[in-house]
Formats: C-alpha cells, structure tokens, sequence
C-alpha cells in the first residue's frame, strides 16, 4: 500500500516507535492522527509533524484500551482528515517481572497490548471490507515470538497479539484488508529500560537479554522498516533478522530452545 494521501491513526504516537512511523508517514504523504495516553506527548509529535508538513497531522489524547475512546478516535480522524485507510496498534506496556503482578496489572496488560487492537479491528475491519481496502499494524514484540524473561504479563499478551494479528490476516485477507505485525528485539525506547529500572534481578536480567541480544535500532530505523514492510505488504516485520532464526530453532526442537533459554535466564541472573 502507498502511504501517500492516505489517512493514518497512530496509537502510543507521542513518543518512541509510535512517534517515529508518525513523522515517516506524514514525510511520504499522509495525514496523520496522533493518539497517546499523553496528550502533550501526542501534541509535540504532531506539532514537529506540522511545522514540517502543514495540515498533516493531529494529537489525541486517549486511552486506546477503551471502545468509547477509541471510537472517539477514529470519528475525529474521518471528520478532519477523512476515512481511515491506516491503523497503527503501537501503544503497549510492559509489566512486573516475576508473578507478582496482580489480576489488575494482568487485565490492564491484556487490554492495552491486546484488547485495544481487537477492540479497534472491530470498528474499522467492517468499513474497510466494504471499501475493500484497509491496513492494519500491530506492534507486538520479539517476545511474542519467542519469550521474554522477567516479565509474564508483556511475554504473555505479546503472543496473543501476535496470535490476533495472524487471525485478522487469515480471515479479512482476502477482503482487502492488510495486516503486518512488528516484532522488534531491542528499540531505545522507555520502554526497554523499564526492567532494568526496576532493580528486581529479574527486570535487569531482562533488559540485559534485549540489549545482548542483538543491535539497539533507534526508533527512527523501526519506522523506516516499518513504512517498506507496509509499501510491500509483509506480515512479519522483523527489524532484528536474527528473531527469525531464533524462531526456527525454537520450533524446530521445543525442549532444547526451552533449555538453553533456562541457561541464558541462569546467565544473566549471575551478574544482575
């Protein structure tokens, strides 16, 4: 799909990767509205967007995770910028390490990193196989692919995102609506920082497996793998290649990847 005069919601678009595709689709031509449970956040990245590009972009704040917020969303982007053609499900949080997280801290997990986008898909998916045409993005993880260590919550609803994603593609595919899932390992970001933050071994240990793992992309460089990912139409955008190897070793022998994950968990633990 070309991005250009198209119009884009962005969610979790005030800062990191959600900022990042915002300004990228805005540089190739779309409108764009900027969603975050930061209205500031939101404001500033749409702000940098219009001095640049006039009249492309918007700020919302919002809680993407709520049906009525969401729906807020997407009347003002069709009022003022017109039907929307591109959604962004790029909020997310992170969680607790270990089992301490409560039954609170597991729904809000679920309905930020997974039930937002199911919640979204259930207002746009029908409009857009009317028009035969609409792109859904989900930005999970890396973790939703193979593991995180540390946090339950983020590895758990990851997967499940990854799961919906996949489900969105095999049933509305074939009705004009696109789906692409990001599955990114290390991005500087809040985000990755927040295990080591937190000063529980295991949250260290779990930032220091993302940051081992691979390459540290800044944001900028998801996005522009992003925006290819989505003029080509690819499902798995893998802005880190060695997940896909990671995933074939993991699939291929379960038992084994599941031992060797043990032994890098044990390694990290040991200088956390």
């Amino acid at each position: 799909m070309k991005v250009a005069r198209k119009v884009a919601i962005v969610t979790g678009g005030g800062n990191g990767i959600g900022g990042a595709i915002a300004e990228r689709l805005a540089e190739q031509g779309a409108r764009v509205l900027v969603a975050d449970l930061d209205p500031k956040a939101a404001t500033a990245v749409a702000d940098r967007i219009n001095e640049r590009h006039s009249g492309s972009a918007l700020a919302e704040g919002a809680d993407i995770a709520d049906s009525e917020q969401i729906r807020r969303v997407i009347e003002r982007a069709e009022t003022e910028l017109g039907p929307v053609d591109l959604y962004f499900a790029n909020a997310g949080i992170g969680g607790a390490p270990g089992l301490d997280a409560d039954d609170a801290s597991w729904d809000r997990a679920f309905d930020v990193n997974v039930r937002a986008h199911i919640r979204a898909a259930q207002q746009l998916v029908p409009g857009w196989v009317e028009r035969g045409e609409g792109y859904f993005v989900t930005t999970a993880s890396a973790a939703g692919l193979l593991t995180q260590i540390g946090s339950a919550t983020y590895s758990v609803t990851k997967h499940a995102a990854v799961a919906f994603a996949e489900w969105l593609s095999v049933t509305y595919g074939d009705r004009g609506v696109r789906v692409s899932c990001l599955c990114p390992m290390g991005v500087e970001t809040k985000l990755m920082r927040s295990g080591e933050d937190s000063g529980d071994p295991l949250g260290i240990a779990a930032t220091r497996a993302v940051i081992s793992a691979g390459d540290v992309l800044q944001p900028a460089e998801v996005a522009d793998i992003v925006l290819d990912a989505v003029d080509r139409e690819t499902f798995l955008i893998l802005p880190h290649e060695s997940v896909l190897t990671m995933y074939r070793q993991k699939s291929s022998d379960y038992d084994r990847w599941l031992r060797g994950m043990r032994r890098y968990q044990s390694s990290l633990l040991e200088h956390a």
